[in-house]
């Protein structure tokens, strides 16, 4: 799809913007952040919107030269689900995207990414109402160095063919805008 590009600046520039008077956090910790956004909408409303912020996520994509992704399966129980995941983390303070992805993938399933990895692809994935950036890395190659050794992420870690994802994604078994995102972008992309 080709996006008009004289139609898409015109929209921001002078009909979409909203203004932001200031913001004030009513809760924090070290998992999320509630603040209540002072804003103008568009029409000239204004009012203090929500929005939760979530400290920036790094995943890593790794795909083996048999089409296949490394995943964990696994149970999330705030939505009360069993399914697949791709590897990644919370973003350690002075870290380096790139170097959680690979730290969490070894720690989570005990394969370490090899080679130098490509930035696939950064997104927010709730942009109306959360603050949650997301750095996907892939790699096309991985060792096996071990056990993982984060005991709180406790799944079957698996090598899963990627002409599954469409049917696992229908099916609700991928789980996240983490694991579901880079993974249906890195199959539409590599046909073009």
């Amino acid at each position: 799809m080709l996006i008009d590009e004289t139609y898409a600046p015109s929209v921001t520039e002078k009909h979409g913007a909203w203004k932001v008077f200031g913001e004030r956090t009513i809760y924090d910790n070290r998992w999320v952040r509630l603040g209540l956004v002072d804003v103008e909408a568009p029409n000239g409303e204004r009012w203090d919107y929500h929005v939760v912020s979530l400290d920036r996520i790094a995943i890593a994509l790794i795909v083996d030269d048999q089409d296949r992704a490394l995943m964990l399966w696994r149970y999330r129980f705030p939505t009360d689900q069993w399914g697949y995941e791709l590897l990644g983390g919370l973003v350690e303070h002075g870290e380096e995207p790139a170097v959680t992805a690979s730290r969490e993938a070894v720690e989570e399933s005990g394969w370490r990414p090899v080679g130098e990895p490509e930035h696939l692809l950064s997104f927010e994935p709730l942009p109306g109402q959360v603050r949650a950036p997301v750095d996907v890395y892939l790699w096309r190659e991985a060792e096996q160095v071990g056990e993982p050794t984060e005991t709180e992420e406790v799944g079957r870690v698996e090598w899963v063919p990627l002409s599954r994802v469409p049917k696992l994604a229908r099916q609700r078994k991928i789980l996240g805008a983490g694991a579901l995102v880079p993974l249906m972008y890195y199959i539409a992309s590599r046909d073009v």
